[in-house]
């Protein structure tokens, strides 16, 4: 598990409500942008790295 999806993780506390299905698809969707997000800045610095590489 990555640092995004530990603060994206929805957990139900004794405080908190249970979620709805809306909000848990929206944990969802954060959680899987967070991911793709960091996915694409590895690409990024491999494509920097490799094209640095190729001089």
């Amino acid at each position: 598990m990555t640092v995004y999806t530990k603060i994206l993780t929805p957990s139900i506390g004794k405080h908190q409500k249970p979620l709805t299905e809306l909000e848990m698809e929206l944990a969802r969707a954060k959680r899987e942008l967070a991911e793709v997000k960091m996915e694409r800045d590895l690409l990024k610095k491999f494509a920097a790295y490799f094209a640095k590489e190729s001089r």
